[in-house]
Order: structure tokens, then sequence, then C-alpha cells
């Protein structure tokens, strides 16, 4: 197994200390290189997920989030599933003021797909 791939095998989200968690900012991350597979088909799919968050006591290491990103690209798996896994995880971990997370899936077959799951719609 290449070193990349035990990377992303052991991939865990990271979280750091909010150096300034008495303010309300908002961090936005883009991921471009999202991939997993059809669930159906096993035809890969391609995604730019966007994230984005109001901090409270924690941040997630850009790093680890990435390798938790790439974890997907062998997984059968719907966009929704993904999208709102990514979401959960986040929320779980991060417990953050607000999150947003939208999965844009390239069209395939001529169909485009957006998902976005945030706090504000639970």
């Amino acid at each position: 197994m290449r070193y990349g791939e035990k990377a992303i095998k052991t991939a865990r989200l990271e979280l750091w200390d909010n150096p300034c968690s008495e303010k309300d900012y908002e961090i936005n991350i883009s991921f471009s290189e999202f991939t997993c597979l059809c669930p159906r088909s096993g035809y890969p799919d391609f995604a730019t997920i966007a994230i984005k968050y109001v901090p409270d006591r924690k941040i997630v290491e850009l790093k680890s989030l990435k390798l938790y990103l790439n974890s997907f690209r062998n997984m059968r798996i719907s966009h929704e599933e993904a999208t709102n896994k990514i979401y959960s995880e986040l929320e779980k971990k991060l417990k953050p003021r607000f999150l947003e997370v939208a999965g844009d899936f390239n069209p395939r077959g001529n169909v485009k797909t957006v998902i976005k799951v945030s706090s504000d719609s639970d």
C-alpha cells in the first residue's frame, strides 16, 4: 500500500482549538476533487464539496479534512448520502454555531445534482 493510500485509509478528522472563539466568523472550504462511486452502477461520481461554518470552540484541520473527504473515493454511496454523511460528521465533531455542506455533483447522463444540508434546515 502506498503512503497516500495508507493516509486515506486511516483518515480521521483532527480538530484544533478555535483561536478566536469569542467572535462569530465564517470559514469557507471548497474541495473540488471529491469522488465516490455510484451505488447502482459503480461508475465514478465527481463533485465539489463546499463547507461553510461558523466555529464555536473547535476548527477542523485542513489536511485531515482533505484525507477524510478522499476516503469516499472507493465508497459506493449516493450523492444525498455522501453530502449528509459529511455534514453529520462535521456537525458531531465541531458542534459549530452554523454549518452548511453542499455537494455540487458533475452532470452524468445529462443530470446535474446539487445537495445542500445546513443547520438552518435541521
